[in-house]
């Protein structure tokens, strides 16, 4: 349903038509337009599918890669429990005396009695600008575990980094989001498309027991599709907030509706600031220092894990400690406070229960998108979605294949459709679509380009059929 075509009607539609005889049952103004959605299904099914593969397959990768890292990493991550924890301020400074190149941009606390601390530094030679290099402390002993490269606001690792730009670019930069835009931009599409495909069959066509080849396929591709959609539809929209075109319309919608994210004021001023900007000096401890900073912060009620970001400015004064929880899980922690450097006082607060309504939204879509708003079981969930599409698509070209076997390519549903439907459905039906299309450029653009050549094709059919039938 959410990929290769259904093509379905070749068997299914004629069913439906009127047996000689018999009146011709009344029709829904609607009807005409089965023919052109299952058109549409079918070449977004056989063009777009392979990108939904790829996203599919790299996905299936990232929600497992969660556990995975957990396994290869475990002696960073991971520390035999002791009886207390050394201040902040000392095991920051057993990172600096192992590894004393960089800036210290961040600081994250032992969240749990058997996790390490995180010291993150930039501007160490040999990590990309984007990238932090994080030194695991032992919060008992002082002990560096190990360093490695993080990425990202959920401290990826280098296993599922890897996996996780794969999965976002193919490892291709910004020309390689275009894939997994596209796939997005898409992916509702062909799961709506399916849907209608599905109900609008009658009750005895949807069997699948006791049938075989095509039809057997094809019920098993439109009973999975039809569980699976919801979830697809999530991951679409999901998935669309932070891309490249469609992403950056809807962050300005969210900021034209004032529900942008806030982000707590780090200046002096009254500027609201950017966060995990490199401290002045390499130590990080400025003015009251990060215990007390820290002390500060869970006088607030940040509970862990939370994350301390140095002043980007201690020499002049000008710019303020933050303190900000990175909990994505449910329930999710992202409150923030910003601490005065010099005397240690709390200067702005901002609370997640605050956030707009569309901030929530997002920062909840976005978290079970990539699997960690619910833990294992949201990434187990995943790996279902995730496996659905994979069969759907598989199934969806063994449908063409089987219904195309008699000739060298399978046959599309044929053309004219349009024309059947009434000009006060199709003329509002074109307008939707082409605002969509705007502000989803990466589905107008190949929607465009698929009616142009499917109108080219149908010239040049005519043509020949013109040329044919004058001989």
């Amino acid at each position: 349903m959410t990929s290769a075509p259904s093509t379905s009607t070749e068997t299914d539609d004629s069913a439906d038509s009127p047996q000689s005889g018999t009146p011709a049952p009344r029709r829904s103004p609607w009807s005409p337009l089965r023919p052109l959605v299952l058109r549409l299904h079918f070449y977004a099914g056989v063009l777009v599918a392979p990108f939904l593969l790829v996203a599919a397959t790299t996905g299936l990768l990232y929600a497992a890669s969660f556990q995975a890292e957990k396994i290869v990493y475990a002696h960073e991550m991971t520390v035999p429990v002791g009886e207390s924890m050394l201040p902040v301020s000392e095991q920051v400074a057993a990172a600096r005396e192992e590894h004393p190149q960089g800036t210290v941009t961040a600081v994250r606390p032992s969240p749990e009695a058997d996790a390490s601390t995180r010291v993150l530094l930039s501007g160490v030679p040999g990590v990309e600008a984007e990238h932090k290099f994080a030194v695991f402390v032992d919060p008992y002993t002082g002990e560096v575990r190990g360093a490695l490269e993080q990425y990202g606001s959920t401290g990826a690792l280098p296993l599922r980094t890897w996996i996780d730009e794969f999965h976002r670019d193919l490892h291709l930069g910004e020309t390689g989001r275009l894939y997994s835009e596209l796939a997005a931009s898409w992916l509702w599409v062909i799961a709506g498309g399916g849907l209608v495909l599905w109900f609008s069959r009658r009750r005895k066509q949807r069997k699948v027991r006791g049938t075989s080849g095509r039809r057997r396929t094809l019920g098993l591709h439109g009973t999975v599709g039809v569980w699976a959609a919801a979830g697809f539809f999530f991951l679409s929209a999901t998935g669309l907030t932070w891309s490249a075109y469609a992403g950056s319309h809807i962050d300005a919608l969210r900021t034209s509706l004032n529900q942008a994210t806030p982000t707590v004021s780090a200046s002096s001023g009254g500027e609201h600031a950017e966060h995990g900007s490199s401290s002045a000096e390499s130590g990080a401890d400025h003015g009251v220092g990060l215990d007390k900073v820290l002390a500060a912060g869970r006088a607030e009620g940040l509970g862990d894990p939370v994350e301390i970001v140095p002043p980007a400015d201690a020499s002049a004064g000008s710019t303020a400690y933050v303190v900000q929880q990175v909990q994505r899980s449910w329930p999710t922690k992202q409150d923030a406070v910003a601490v005065n450097p010099t005397n240690g006082q709390v200067m702005d607060v901002v609370r997640f229960a605050d956030y707009p309504v569309l901030a929530k939204l997002s920062r909840w879509g976005i978290d079970a998108h990539t699997g960690v708003l619910f833990g294992i079981v949201n990434q187990i969930a995943l790996m279902g979605l995730a496996l659905c599409l994979i069969l759907l698509i598989l199934w969806g070209y063994r449908m063409w294949w089987q219904r195309g076997r008699t000739s060298t390519f399978g046959r599309p549903i044929p053309r004219g459709a349009w024309q059947q439907v009434p000009p006060y459905v199709l003329v509002p039906l074109m307008a939707t679509v082409a605002l969509i299309g705007y502000f989803v450029p990466l589905l107008g653009i190949p929607l465009a380009a698929f009616i142009a050549v499917d109108v080219v094709l149908g010239e040049i059919a005519y043509r020949r059929g013109k040329r044919t039938y004058a001989t």
